[in-house]
């Protein structure tokens, strides 16, 4: 997509990014010039109009022309530094407080004027801001009305030091063009050119939208033809590893505490006829949150260590697969199954790893969970002939095909999935695999109880955690940030902890957990939490997924405006999960007619596909941030739900040049062909996306 010349030139060619902002970069897993015009902004900064004195809202980010009207007055509390300032315009007077910015009172002298920006704060009956971003007049007109880009950040860089990055690199850059002048024209799409410019660096909102529609088809197209690929290779592939129906399974069945759906019924016996068949099988499990997909997963492996061969269950967190580990433990133990689990996972010690790799390729282990570390290169199994991962979107397309490699011979493939995707959609992206739907509820499940509030409902709230608690109970919170950030108002879980510390009783034990943790250091939360050790867990939705805690009964969700309806209802999935009755509350921040309407529909209803199928209606074109749901296929920009129309534009291309002979050889796809990855005399070799 670049010039050869400059693609894969390291980011300190660029002027400013000398060795020790190159090691930052590097933690944002950038290293070239190509990796850092691939870092997209999370989000924009619109630079308001000014606001008058007396008009200002409180909670909100304004920005006011004023004139400090007295020297300002400075005190130390502790180590901190307070700067107290007073301002003024024409309609009235603003107090400005600032932290440990000593500097502040050479800087603002009385009689000088400024443009000042930040979130108003109300104490009782007057406002106020804190810490506000200082503007001279030049400065502020140089970006009136822009959106600015703000990126990812590791602590070290700046968003000064990415965009001024980001700009040399595009001021020197030509990209290819790689796309048919056709495709483009059909599609509406903007030229690559304009597109990268436009996600960086937007000039109004509309241009952000086309920039953002363009990268989003090209991440659809590229990944609609790596599942057509699987698709044709694994349609009619002969069943290497034929299996007949053990006793074993049905005992597994009989001895449950509870009785198969009619949903799960289905399904098994779907999954039975592919494994007994003539072909390979190929199917997507695709149940709501809670419907028991698990159980499915169980009969499969133990269907399969019955008849003498090894499955594998990979899972995408190593806190899901810890804890299917125990569930395949327990299941052995309490059913006296026949089936020898082992864990694989990244975090392992090297006497631990090489002692499951031992029992893999020597057949000692027939049931192998785990998470990547399933298809590491030295991996060796004895006879693979099922392999299940769990939410597969996580993985993308290749990991399954890494299984295959392992062997010879083809194995068993499902897949499973709560993330409930309309059909139409699911026809698209899962268009390799057979779908068996679980809609149907255990009997013994309590509905959830929800509610939507605001902001002045947190006190009640924690009322109500706290009665719970002292019930026996336990909570989640959820947070969409994991620490402070200068460009965000959203709760964050590093704050968000020490303030609920400082608000429940000591005999309250709350602990946090996110991304950034070691894994082992998650797994130790999640553990300790399981065991009921930890009363209130602070979370990330690094717990969306799978976790399992029948005594988690309040599930409270800060920010819930800023996800998407369809990782708000997975997040509720890990309550509701035991005999008690369980709650979610959705705390509603932005408070807005549409932020309601949205959030309601959860209020309204528990079923996954009916909320996926009004999330879908309610999308627009300027919902760009904020709402993106938890990584669905792993694209980087797109959303299955936001972008539906432009991933069925992106389908219909995809068929229809895979259906057009000259497509292979043809010198206008010849860009396309290349960018892509796909090589002279072989349509489907190309990489990953």
């Amino acid at each position: 997509m670049m010039g050869k010349h400059i693609q894969n030139s390291s980011v300190q060619e660029l002027k400013g990014i000398g060795e020790k902002t190159a090691k930052l970069l590097e933690k944002l897993h950038i290293s070239t010039v190509d990796d850092l015009l691939h870092l997209f902004p999370r989000d924009y900064d619109r630079m308001e109009e000014v606001t008058k004195i007396n008009q200002l809202i409180a909670e909100q980010r304004m920005i006011i022309k004023a004139q400090v009207i007295k020297n300002p007055i400075e005190k130390k509390a502790g180590r901190l530094t307070i700067t107290n300032i007073l301002v003024a315009d024409d309609t009235g007077m603003l107090g400005l407080t600032f932290f440990n910015m000593p500097y502040i009172k050479n800087t603002l002298k009385k009689g000088s004027e400024y443009y000042f920006r930040g979130k108003v704060l109300q104490k009782g009956t007057s406002l106020f801001m804190e810490q506000p971003m200082m503007l001279v007049k030049a400065e502020y007109e140089k970006v009136r009305g822009k959106l600015l880009p703000i990126y990812p950040l590791t602590h070290g860089l700046t968003q000064n030091i990415l965009r001024k990055a980001q700009k040399q690199a595009l001021s020197e850059i030509e990209f290819d063009e790689y796309l048919p002048k056709e495709i483009i024209m059909e599609c509406g799409l903007l030229s690559y050119q304009d597109s990268m410019n436009g996600i960086h660096f937007p000039s109004s909102e509309k241009m952000l939208i086309e920039a953002r529609n363009r990268l989003v088809f090209d991440e659809f197209l590229k990944f609609l033809l790596q599942v057509r690929h699987l698709k044709n290779t694994t349609k009619s592939i002969p069943n290497d590893f034929p299996m007949i129906e053990v006793a074993q399974a049905k005992r597994f069945v009989e001895m449950l505490p509870f009785k198969l759906t009619t949903d799960q019924q289905n399904a098994w016996h779907d999954i039975l006829e592919d494994m007994t068949g003539a072909y390979a099988m190929n199917r997507l499990i695709q149940g709501d949150v809670g419907s028991g997909k698990t159980v499915l997963a169980a009969l499969a492996l133990i269907t399969c260590a019955g008849n003498g061969y090894q499955g594998a269950l990979m899972a995408p967190t190593e806190v899901l697969a810890v804890q299917h580990y125990h569930t395949f433990v327990e299941y052995a133990r309490k059913y006296d199954i026949r089936i020898t689990p082992v864990l694989l996972t990244g975090s392992m010690k090297v006497k631990e790893r090489r002692e499951a790799y031992e029992k893999i390729e020597n057949g000692e282990a027939n049931v192998i969970i785990g998470t990547h570390a399933l298809i590491q290169e030295k991996l060796c199994y004895h006879n693979l002939a099922l392999v299940i991962t769990d939410e597969q979107h996580r993985f993308g397309v290749r990991q399954r095909e890494s299984f295959a490699s392992k062997n010879d011979k083809k194995p068993h493939v499902m897949v499973m999935s709560a993330t409930p995707i309309p059909r139409t959609l699911a026809m698209i992206l899962y268009g390799d695999l057979h779908i068996s739907l679980i809609k149907e509820l255990p009997a013994d499940r309590l509905p959830i109880k929800n509610c939507v509030v605001g902001k002045n409902y947190r006190e009640t709230s924690y009322r109500f955690l706290e009665k719970e608690i002292l019930a026996g109970r336990q909570a989640f919170v959820i947070c969409p940030m994991i620490e402070k950030s200068e460009e965000s108002d959203l709760e964050n879980v590093e704050e968000y902890t020490e303030k609920l510390k400082s608000i429940f009783p000591s005999s309250i034990q709350i602990a946090s957990l996110h991304g950034k943790m070691k894994p082992q250091e998650k797994n130790r939360i999640m553990d300790l939490f399981t065991m009921g050790e930890i009363d209130i867990l602070v979370s990330t939705t690094v717990i969306e997924v799978g976790v399992n805690v029948p005594n988690a009964t309040v599930m409270m969700v800060e920010n819930a405006e800023r996800f998407g309806l369809a990782g708000l209802h997975q997040i509720r999935g890990r309550v509701g999960r035991g005999k008690y009755q369980s709650y979610c509350i959705f705390i509603d921040s932005a408070n807005t007619e549409k932020s309601q309407k949205r959030l309601n529909i959860l209020n309204q209803s528990n079923d996954g596909f009916y909320i996926a199928e009004q999330d879908l209606k309610l999308r627009g074109p300027g919902d760009l941030f904020g709402i993106r749901q938890s990584g669905e296929m792993q694209f980087q920009l797109a959303d299955i739900y936001q972008d539906s129309e432009l991933l069925i534009k992106a389908d219909r291309i995809c068929e229809r040049l895979l259906k057009n002979e000259t497509f292979e050889t043809d010198e206008k796809y010849a860009k396309m062909r290349k960018n892509i990855g796909i090589s002279d005399g072989n349509i489907f070799d190309f990489p990953s996306i």
